[in-house]
């Protein structure tokens, strides 16, 4: 039973892997179920037991990546706005991401299809989630600093797409762009104490 379930588990993954990949190489407009299938070397019957069209698979992929985001959201709003606790988000949304790029390169290269899907919205209202979680008390911080605490975020998000054709260690990459997230926050925060009650 345990074997069964791994196997349909496995399956499940190879067909976003793949899916992913070809939505990469195509664009998701030009890839098909079929080509999908002729890649995994299954019969498209095969494929419609784990997914029925393409945006099932996309909101598939969508939804894996929404449930660690959803647990960190649920994790911060339980903590005291400190600088401590963002930073600690952002190191956590850094480790979140490290799992998602290839789905953070198709979002990128298919904004539009992105926008269209329902998996965009939600995606967005999680962004707005996380970047409420960063924002600086009202009345105490200008609007460069506010700037700094959102940008945090969106750092890791360019750290993907603009070291991707530098040379270097994947890891090195994402520490070098965690790095530079958690500059901003302290450069925000500096000269605004916040304490727990914000």
């Amino acid at each position: 039973m345990v074997s069964t379930q791994s196997r349909r588990g496995d399956t499940r993954q190879r067909i976003q892997d793949v899916a992913l990949e070809l939505f990469g190489e195509r664009g998701y407009e030009k890839t098909s179920l079929r080509e999908i299938a002729e890649h995994l070397q299954v019969t498209k019957a095969a494929l419609y037991y784990h997914f029925k069209t393409k945006e099932d698979i996309l909101i598939s992929l969508f939804q894996d990546l929404g449930r660690p985001l959803d647990e960190l959201i649920a994790w911060a709003e339980e903590q005291p706005r400190t600088l401590e606790m963002k930073k600690e988000l952002v190191r956590r949304y850094s480790k979140a991401l490290s799992g998602a790029a290839p789905l953070f390169r198709f979002m990128q290269e298919n904004q539009a299809t992105v926008r269209e899907l329902t998996v965009g919205e939600s995606f967005k209202e999680r962004m707005l989630k996380l970047t409420d979680l960063l924002r600086l008390p009202e009345g105490e911080a200008g609007l460069t600093d506010q700037m700094r605490a959102f940008t945090a975020l969106f750092a890791l998000h360019a750290g993907m797409f603009a070291l991707n054709h530098v040379e270097g260690d994947l890891e090195d990459k994402r520490q070098a762009a965690l790095e530079v997230a958690l500059d901003l926050l302290t450069q925000a925060h500096a000269g605004h104490p916040v304490n727990g009650t914000h």
